[in-house]
Formats: C-alpha cells, sequence, structure tokens
C-alpha cells in the first residue's frame, strides 16, 4: 500500500479547519453578532419611524403629549415648553411609546425631541414642535387654610372656583392631599352660599394635633366645562393642626365651655338667638373661619329689617350667613340667664376678650339647644362635620 506523507503545515491546517468546524455552532448562540435573516435577505436596519401627536398649530389644550416608534425603538424623549419647563412621562414596557404625566395647557409652544435606536442598533432622532390655543375663558381657584398656617381640629380644605365646574371628576382627580400620618379623608362637593362651585376635603374624623396637611392642585391644562374654562395654573397649601380644642356651646344652659385636649378650660355665660322665629340661633357644628374683631353688624344684612345696626368688638364668625360668637355688654342681664340675641352667640367684653385671644379658625362650635333653626348646611361656613361620614362622601364625584 502506498503511504501518502502528508506536510505538518497541511496537518496543522485541518485540526484549525476542524476545530472551527466544532465552534461554528457555539459562535452562532453566543449574541456576538447579528445572524443573517432567515431568508438569507439583508437584516431590517431601516431608521426607526416616530410619530408624535398632538401635531400642528393651536391644538386643543387638555391632552397628555404621546410619542410612538415603529421598527424601533425609544432610547429618551424630552418635551420642553417655551419656558424651559418640561412635561415628564413613561415609556411603555417595550419603549416603543412614551406618555406625558400631565395634559399640555392652553397657549402654550411645544418642543418634542426624541431619541431611537432602530432593530437594526442604529441611533436617530426625531424633532418636532407644536403649539396649543388660547384659552376662550380661565377658570381661578380661592383656597383656605393658607400656606404655613395653623388650625383647628375641624378645619377642611376648602377650594371655590371663579366659574362652574361640569367635570368634577376630572379636577377632582388633579386634587392630591398628603398627610404625616395617613389620615383618612374625601372630597365633597356643593355650592358655595356664593353661589359658586366649591369642593372641601375634610377628614373622618376631626384631626389629629400636629398633623401636617398638603394639597396639590395640579390643574393647569385641565379643561372645567363648557361655561367654566381652562385652569392656566397649579395650586398648592400646606398647613399644621394645632391644639386639640372645641368650643361647647349649650343654648339651654346659656353656657359656653372651652375644652382643650379633653379638659375644661373655662365656662362662660352667654346669650344665644331669641326663641320662636327668625332670631333663634344654628345648632350643629360650626367651625370658626376667621376671627374679625371690630366690625360692623347691621341685621338688614342678614334678612332681619333694622333690629340692629352696630360696631361689635371681639367678633368671630362662625357662618356664612352671619352667625358669630362675639362681645354683647348690651346683653348683660341676659347672659347665662335667656337667649335674646339675634341669633349670635354674645358674651360679655371680658369673656369675648379671653376667648378671642384662646381660639384659632378652624376650631369647632359645637352648638346645641332645643329651640334653633335646624342644623348648619354644609356650604353655610364649613357645615360639613354636620353630615354623617357616608353622607359626605357620596358628594365626591370619584365614587
Amino acid at each position: 500500500m502506498q503511504r501518502i506523507r502528508v506536510p505538518a503545515l497541511a496537518r496543522s491546517g485541518l485540526r484549525a479547519a476542524g476545530a472551527a468546524a466544532l465552534l461554528a455552532p457555539l459562535a452562532a448562540c453566543s449574541g456576538g453578532t447579528t445572524p443573517p435573516p432567515a431568508d438569507g435577505g439583508v437584516a431590517d436596519d431601516r431608521p426607526a419611524v416616530v410619530s408624535v401627536a398632538p401635531e400642528g398649530r393651536r391644538v386643543t389644550a387638555g391632552e397628555p403629549v404621546e410619542v410612538t416608534a415603529e421598527r424601533g425603538s425609544l432610547t429618551s424623549v424630552t418635551v420642553t415648553d417655551a419656558e424651559g419647563g418640561r412635561l415628564d412621562g413613561r415609556f411603555s414596557a417595550d419603549r416603543t411609546s412614551w406618555i406625558s404625566n400631565r395634559k399640555t395647557v392652553p397657549g402654550a409652544a411645544y418642543r418634542v425631541t426624541a431619541a431611537t435606536r432602530s432593530k437594526g442598533g442604529t441611533a436617530g432622532t426625531r424633532r418636532a414642535s407644536f403649539t396649543t390655543a388660547e384659552a376662550d375663558k380661565v377658570n381661578k381657584v380661592d383656597w383656605r387654610p393658607g400656606t404655613g398656617t395653623t388650625v383647628g381640629i375641624a378645619q377642611p380644605i376648602s377650594l371655590v372656583f371663579d366659574h362652574p365646574v361640569e367635570n368634577r371628576a376630572e379636577v377632582e382627580k388633579q386634587l392630591e392631599v398628603t398627610t404625616s400620618n395617613g389620615t383618612e379623608g374625601s372630597w365633597g362637593w356643593m355650592r358655595d352660599w356664593s353661589g359658586k362651585d366649591r369642593v372641601d376635603w375634610r377628614p373622618r374624623t376631626y384631626w389629629k394635633p400636629g398633623t401636617r396637611v398638603t394639597l396639590k392642585a395640579e390643574l393647569n391644562g385641565t379643561d372645567s366645562g363648557p361655561d367654566g374654562g381652562w385652569f392656566v395654573r397649579d395650586y398648592s397649601t400646606d398647613f399644621t393642626i394645632g391644639d386639640r380644642q372645641v368650643v361647647r356651646v349649650d343654648l339651654d344652659e346659656h353656657e359656653l365651655t372651652l375644652v382643650r385636649d379633653g379638659s375644661t378650660v373655662r365656662r362662660i355665660p352667654v346669650s344665644g338667638g331669641t326663641p320662636g322665629g327668625d332670631k333663634r340661633s344654628w345648632r350643629g357644628t360650626t367651625v370658626l373661619m376667621a376671627k374679625e374683631g371690630t366690625i360692623n353688624m347691621n341685621s338688614e344684612t342678614v334678612g332681619l329689617g333694622d333690629a340692629y345696626n352696630k360696631m361689635v368688638d371681639w367678633s368671630m364668625r362662625l357662618t356664612w350667613s352671619g352667625t358669630y360668637a362675639h362681645a354683647a355688654p348690651w346683653n348683660a342681664r341676659y347672659l347665662g340667664n335667656a337667649n335674646r340675641s339675634s341669633g349670635c352667640i354674645g358674651m360679655s367684653d371680658a369673656d369675648a376678650r379671653w376667648l378671642y385671644g384662646q381660639v384659632r379658625p378652624g376650631d369647632p362650635f359645637e352648638i346645641e339647644g332645643e329651640d334653633t333653626k335646624g342644623t348648619v348646611a354644609p356650604n353655610n361656613g364649613f357645615g360639613e362635620w354636620n353630615l354623617s361620614w357616608d353622607a359626605w362622601q357620596r358628594r365626591s364625584a370619584l365614587r
């Protein structure tokens, strides 16, 4: 048999070829390179196609910005307005779409920059811009309590709107209340004493002293409805709850008692509203709205004809309808003995001065008595405490 000699260099080449053949399947699974398409064609490395909505000039505000990518994914999205403000947002799980957390606002110009990566790995950038139409009508908010204040344990958060709010659920979704101790509470809608739409947030029970409360009303870009117009700014407030003190008024006993942290601080003889007619007092829980000092009280402003028109000291407002606790030296002979006022809670100058210095807005005045005009309504000051918790929750637009 003839023997064929293979040169060493050739044997070395064969071993290398064999090793390459053995390693080829491993290389194909390593992910280090992109395999060719199964059909033998060229890998799809066309740039990703990006769509931005809304688009155009003077588009309707109140919608989020949406960015989508086809034939690839989004690596970053930036949306800025003319003032340099940014709209934050979130990506879908596969990063083929992005949506802003906030809605666009009226009368604004936006620029969108989207960075992309194609399926083949090529990076790209898409830029777009659009403007929103001006608001035909702007809705504004008046709110209580003020920022940085310390208030009593019955103080609700209260927002009163300049114009009607038909889209109550959309507005309520933008109102976020946070507390330092997880206080349970709910929003409730009503028609304010002024005739305007109003929404209040009250706890289930009186606040715990020391609670820190923050409201963020991210209303900018929210449409309040056909007759209400747009909100074009956000609102916020923060406040702290003070001592646990309650003012209890017993009209039948003609006595007012200040209770602090469960202990009686002082009892004061008073005279409430005259029985048997329109001058009777309200009963139920009222909330001290404001300490107004010396003011002019005219009975004609509350529908009582010319019964009185005088300057009154140490005036503490309890309702919009004109109920106050105040000094009433002209009623001295009735204090502690009979109800002979025009509906207010009167006391001596000295007692009124003392009480005025003790109470703060937000303190509850719990009034009881047999012969009264009835229970204070939720919109007459802060009378919502006279509703059960279930009844109050049903006033939320999100229930």
